[in-house]
């Protein structure tokens, strides 16, 4: 009888450890994807084998389509960010009386913290979902096996060049929002009387509070949002059966999306914050 209360027991604690495993494996079964693939394109990058044609083609039209079809949407947020953060809070700090701390702010909030978030939110929107939608339609219709059979590499074919594209988008949209919101919001309080000194001696207000690690930080944090979104929407599209359809797929893809970009962005902020 003992022997049976131990078998029983035995028993249950692997049950247990089945269950515990499957669930912990479910859970961070994509998180270990994105981070496998992600690994693998940096060294497929790096091939040149890799850069047949049609790998280049697919990555030329996928970076016009990120970098053209998101500048509008970009500079519409930029602006309505630098009326509503730059010149507010060029107006309030002059109110208060500490102008001085301008730059530091706007380089802090705006350039090193909100910036990158609505980029990659505008690139998740404009053009991740896009390509989950373009490769997910390709997986459950059968065309992405039939490819697979003919001896073409999806990897190669379509995750390397577009996550590189919105990797290097990530980067210029970066780029374009953060000027876009500065001037917009220094034109605004130009025009409210808010400031006087000239846009060189605003920019530079700006730029001088900028600290030396941040000067690796900004970057990184655009170029690695539009990759862990690039990486993120092709493997959800790639990623889905046969029962999936447009209504399961976009929000699930758009939530890891969201949630790659503040991981990112949060990461960033706690490894080189100071």
């Amino acid at each position: 009888m003992k022997m049976l209360r131990n078998l029983d027991r035995i028993t249950m604690v692997r049950s247990m450890l089945v269950h515990l495993g499957y669930f912990s494996r479910t859970q961070m079964r994509f998180t270990l994807m994105m981070i496998g693939a992600g690994w693998g394109i940096m060294r497929e990058a790096t091939r040149l084998t890799t850069w047949r044609r049609t790998v280049r083609i697919e990555f030329w039209a996928s970076l016009h389509q990120a970098v053209g079809g998101g500048i509008l949407s970009t500079l519409v947020t930029a602006a309505l960010t630098g009326f509503g953060i730059v010149a507010q809070t060029v107006y309030w700090l002059g109110f208060a009386g500490m102008a001085q701390m301008t730059g530091s702010i706007l380089s802090t909030v705006l350039v090193r913290e909100i910036a990158p978030v609505l980029v990659g939110v505008i690139l998740l929107g404009r053009s991740g979902m896009l390509m989950l939608t373009e490769l997910g339609t390709l997986t459950t219709g059968g065309q992405m096996r039939a490819m697979t059979g003919m001896g073409v590499d999806p990897f190669i074919s379509f995750l390397v060049p577009r996550s590189l594209a919105m990797t290097i988008s990530g980067f210029t949209l970066g780029v374009i929002f953060s000027m876009t919101a500065l001037l917009v919001g220094y034109a605004v309080c130009r025009v409210e009387d808010a400031i006087t000194m000239p846009i060189w001696a605003f920019l530079d207000q700006v730029v001088s509070s900028v600290k030396p690690i941040d000067y690796f930080v900004i970057p990184a944090k655009f170029i690695f949002s539009g990759y862990a979104v690039g990486v993120c929407s092709c493997l959800s599209g790639m990623d889905v059966t046969t029962e999936d359809d447009l209504s399961s797929m976009l929000p699930r893809g758009f939530a890891r999306g969201m949630l790659s970009i503040m991981v990112i962005n949060v990461v960033f902020s706690v490894c080189f914050d100071g």
